[in-house]
């Protein structure tokens, strides 16, 4: 039930008096009229007449407070302080509430049947969390019920209004508990200046970097108040994050009773996250001898199983002994700014770090690009230093080869130089005998040089024919070109045998042109061993004829010289024809060849052809044979049937 009109909450006295009473005793204190409870023994009905009394003061104060709100923060907030922490009455907390944040009138209330129509990124997440949340309370037990529907859509909307921080899981047990005070539209704007103004949102945020602010103010506190406790911790590797976390996060929900921790959230509206460092400390020194004592295993089981229910009967006994601990807020604000710096400073490492990790795998990279280089110059020197000891190998030989040649030029300048000095002395020693000679001999001369005529003649005709044979050898193999091979053949073979019958012939006319020769060779011996005994009588003479025999002698060789060059010269063409023929005979083959090669290929392309008709044919054969089998069943199905 959620407070309109005092008749509202009346009936709802006699539940609520177990939790009023020590709220009753506060109010008795502060006005001063009212005797001490334990002062005097009365009767039971008397007692019952007070207690009614004492909540039906606390009523009408709260009632006024309510009324006059601004007038109570503005001149009795110590006061209302005093009142908070004693706990604000279950039928009050709703409105109270979003009195102390401040919520009762944002505009984002106007807003939320909006977000409820929207699709938000978290909606699995939530799906998932929601029966997590108080699975043992009855407005949030059951599958689809109205407690984990309405808290669906708190969360919901909040995850819209606030993408940075979207959805956080521990958040969501403080929804469901405002939801258990108030309509989910109010719930919704008190939780919206929870998070904007009790430094919530900065814990939910995703690097929760609150969170760790309140860790290292919290183990501060510790270290300070608890040193032993601290140690121990510390020994047993027992860190802060393990206990303390869920602590901040959902604000004791999650660890200490629902009435217990309510009464910590009514001082948190008022106060902020002093009260669970408050809180965290008093209970850490309420169980540090029996923490001391135990490993990490049972610490861990004893903050799971006893911590939570040992202030069950007193709720007031844990606010008592956290009001005791020492709570400084300038030293929580140093802490604040040693933290930041320290963050910061971590965040530059972190910064200096990365750069240094991305610089070290560039410079690793290049290092890798540099042996790679390195590799590929070393392959290259090695490479050169091959090549230039080929060269110089080269070199060498080439070299040598030179100074051979070299040798063989002088050797043949030097041959040459003799050469020349011998013709020179022969024109110097035949100019003078010359007319005599010339006229005695002048008849057998000119009989000379009409057989050299003659035979240069006989040589110029067989050379003349020997290039019409060549020229008719060329016009046949064009014409064999156009020809069936067959008579291209026989045609070939038969000019084969004409040319080679014409070089036989041609042969055997130089060699009577060498027999010729011979036998001017051997008559001009004979009439110079004939005429010698005349030449004898005078010197000049004799000397003149050495000179003419010398002479003839060089003119017969250099004509014995050109016949045997004729006669090599006639063989190099008779191998040259030879070869011609062969390899006109090898292209012939080559081309048979490729056209046998090309008629296989169509052959097997063919092949390929008919035996895809074939198997074509087939394919269509098994399609008749199935259709046919087909038919034949469904006239028989039929024939059955009828």
């Amino acid at each position: 039930t959620y407070i309109t009109s005092r008749e509202d909450f009346t009936p709802s006295l006699c539940n609520s008096v177990p939790r009023e009473r020590a709220d009753s005793k506060s109010m008795r204190s502060m006005s001063g009229s009212r005797r001490n409870s334990g002062s005097s023994l009365v009767s039971s009905s008397s007692a019952s007449s007070n207690l009614s009394h004492l909540e039906e003061d606390t009523w009408i104060l709260w009632g006024r407070i309510v009324n006059e709100w601004d007038e109570w923060r503005r001149k009795k907030d110590k006061l209302l302080k005093e009142l908070i922490r004693k706990g604000i009455p279950h039928h009050f907390r709703a409105i109270v509430w979003q009195l102390l944040g401040n919520a009762t009138d944002m505009p984002v209330k106007n807003q939320y049947s909006e977000l409820l129509k929207m699709s938000s990124p978290c909606e699995k997440l939530i799906r998932r969390d929601i029966a997590r949340t108080y699975p043992e309370h009855d407005f949030f037990k059951g599958q689809d019920s109205l407690g984990q529907e309405v808290l669906f859509n708190v969360m919901k909307a909040y995850s819209l209004v606030d993408r940075e921080v979207g959805y956080c899981q521990g958040s969501a047990f403080i929804v469901g508990l405002l939801l258990m005070q108030m309509p989910e539209e109010e719930a919704f704007c008190v939780f919206v200046r929870l998070m904007q103004e009790y430094r919530l949102r900065e814990l939910f945020k995703p690097s929760m970097a609150e969170l760790g602010l309140c860790i290292y103010q919290f183990e501060y506190l510790l270290q300070e108040q608890l040193p032993e406790l601290n140690v121990h911790f510390r020994s047993q590797s027992f860190h802060t994050s393990m206990y303390a976390s869920s602590w901040f996060l959902t604000l004791f929900l999650t660890f200490l009773p629902l009435p217990i921790a309510t009464r910590i959230f009514d001082i948190f509206m008022y106060e902020g996250l002093e009260i669970i460092f408050r809180v965290g400390i008093a209970i850490l020194q309420y169980n540090q001898t029996d923490l001391i004592q135990l490993d990490m295993e049972g610490m861990s089981q004893h903050f799971q199983k006893v911590i939570p229910h040992q202030f069950d009967s007193c709720p007031d006994k844990l606010i008592f002994r956290a009001y005791q601990v020492k709570y400084n807020p300038k030293k929580m604000k140093k802490l604040e700014k040693e933290y930041t710096t320290i963050k910061n400073k971590e965040m530059e490492e972190q910064i200096e770090i990365k750069r240094l990790r991305t610089e070290n795998r560039l410079l690793k990279q290049r290092i890798e690009t540099l042996e790679k280089e390195s590799a590929a110059l070393a392959d290259r020197l090695i490479q050169g230093q091959v090549t230039r000891a080929q060269e110089a190998e080269e070199n060498y030989v080439i070299k040598r080869e030179l100074a051979v040649v070299r040798q063989q030029c002088t050797t043949a300048s030097e041959s040459l130089e003799k050469a020349q000095d011998t013709i020179r002395e022969l024109q110097q020693h035949a100019v003078r005998p010359c007319l005599c000679f010339c006229l005695y001999t002048e008849q057998f001369v000119h009989g000379l040089q009409t057989k050299l005529e003659q035979s240069r003649l006989q040589e110029a005709e067989l050379l003349g024919a020997l290039k019409e044979m060549q020229d008719k050898v060329l016009d046949l193999e064009k014409r064999s070109s156009s020809l069936p091979d067959e008579t291209n053949v026989a045609q070939l073979q038969e000019e084969l045998k004409q040319v080679k019958l014409r070089e036989l012939e041609t042969l055997r006319c130089f060699r009577e042109l060498q027999d010729t020769v011979t036998e001017l060779n051997q008559r001009w011996q004979h009439l110079t061993s004939r005429g010698g005994g005349h030449w004898k009588e005078s010197p000049k003479k004799n000397a003149l004829n050495e000179l003419q025999d010398k002479l003839m002698s060089l003119r017969l060789r250099e004509a014995q010289t050109q016949a045997e060059l004729k006669e090599v010269k006639l063989k190099n063409l008779q191998l040259d024809s030879q070869n011609q023929i062969y390899s006109k005979a090898a292209g012939r083959h080559e081309q048979e060849s490729a056209a046998l090669q090309e008629r296989l290929q169509n052959t097997l392309s063919h092949n390929k052809t008919l035996q895809g008709q074939l198997n074509e044919m087939k394919r269509k054969q098994a399609e008749s044979d199935c259709k046919v089998l087909q038919c034949y069943f469904v006239l028989l199905l039929a024939y059955t049937m009828v």
